[in-house]
This record gives C-alpha cells, structure tokens and sequence, in this order.
C-alpha cells in the first residue's frame, strides 16, 4: 500500500481549500479558486495556518498574479472590500486583464515541479512528510498540494 504523509509532518492542512487543479468559473484559470479561498480564510479568521501562512500571496499565488500582471495584494483587497462572492467575482473582473491567457498559465501551472531542481523540491517535501515512494506518484507542485490535502490516495 502506498504512503500517507505522517499526521502534522507539512503542518496543519485547511482540507477546505479547493483543489489546485479546479478551475476559476469565469475565467478558467486553475489556481484562482485556491488563492482566493486563502483570502477568504485571512478574512474569516485573520490568518492562515503557518503551514500555508509562508506561502500565502507568495509561491503559487505569486507566480499566478505575475502572469496576470498585477499584485497578489490587489487580489487580497478585492477580497476583504467584497461582501459576497458575486461582488469579488465584479472586484476581479475590474481587477484582472481581458484575456487573462488561461491556457498558458494552466500549462505552466501543471509543470511546476517538473524541472531537475522541482523533482528536487518535490523529493524533499515528500521525504519529509514520510512518502519517499511517492516521489515517482507525485510529479508536480499541484500534485504535491493534492497529495498532502488528501485529494491523492
């Protein structure tokens, strides 16, 4: 049977966020949802938990407002003035570029990690979480993020 990471080893995991591979509606733009998900959550409760706290408007969420070119903070904003979900999705149709390029993003989005020095990052996560046989199962960031949230048996 394959591994499971050990309980706590990445941290605290929010299983309520959606899934790195679930598209924004509108848009198409994988990512998104997550992103703002974790701005719903600093909205909701002030924080994140540290485990994702480090990551947070940085990482991914970076990588993903330097595509659209604008700031991951200007998202948080839209976010946070919102105060429902249809008035975000309006914040974000303001915010966000015409042709916000979701196959190209979506492309290099399912990659990341696939470079020699992202299978290096991805080894070592996966050796700290107790999962060194899933280093052949687990081929990207996104994968990695499933994985540890339980979306990847």
């Amino acid at each position: 049977m394959p591994s499971r990471p050990i309980p706590g080893s990445s941290g605290e995991i929010l299983a309520s966020l959606p899934s790195p591979y679930l598209p924004h509606p509108s848009t198409g733009l994988l990512h998104l949802p997550r992103f703002l998900a974790k701005c719903r959550h600093v909205k909701a409760h002030g924080a994140l938990p540290a485990s994702y706290a480090k990551n947070y408007k940085r990482g991914c969420d970076r990588f993903l407002c330097q595509h659209l070119g604008i700031e991951p903070n200007a998202v948080e904003r839209v976010v946070f003035e919102a105060p429902d979900d249809a008035a975000v999705e309006a914040g974000l149709r303001a915010l966000l570029p015409a042709d916000p390029r979701a196959p190209q993003w979506n492309r290099r989005y399912v990659q990341m990690g696939m470079t020699v020095a992202g299978r290096d990052f991805l080894r070592e996560a996966l050796t700290a979480m107790g999962c060194t046989d899933r280093v052949e199962d687990i081929k990207s960031v996104p994968d990695l993020m499933d994985f540890d949230e339980g979306r990847i048996e």
